[in-house]
């Protein structure tokens, strides 16, 4: 059964915005860090940010700090990730991982995978 589905991906100009949100189900609630990574074309998957749900500490990769911010609503059992400032680098498929480590940027370390939604930034 679906345990992560993300949604929310879509074709933005640089510079506009997105929020991709992550629903998770079953087994993957009864985890405590969700992750985000992305995927370009002919490259590996790299980690975004993640946020450990418990105590809604966060944590980026350099690269979008200040510009997309993770939150979680646990009643919904969702994670967000809101994407400001978007560049045309940052056109790649992104998915949510959730899992039960601290090593929230090895890909390795999470359980469960959603399918991955699509980001396209136009210059």
């Amino acid at each position: 059964q679906v345990q992560l589905e993300e949604s929310g991906g879509g074709l933005v100009q640089a510079g506009g915005s997105l929020r991709l949100s992550c629903a998770a189900s079953g087994r993957a609630v009864n985890t405590y860090a969700m992750g985000w990574f992305r995927q370009a074309p002919g490259k590996g998957r790299e980690f975004v940010g993640a946020i450990n749900k418990s105590n809604s500490r966060t944590y980026y990769t350099d690269s979008v700090k200040g510009r997309f911010t993770i939150s979680s609503d646990n009643a919904k059992n969702t994670v967000y990730l809101q994407m400001n400032s978007l560049k045309p680098e940052d056109t790649a498929v992104y998915y949510c991982a959730a899992g039960n480590s601290y090593y929230y940027g090895d890909p390795k370390q999470y359980d469960y995978w959603g399918q991955g939604t699509q980001v396209t930034v136009s210059s």
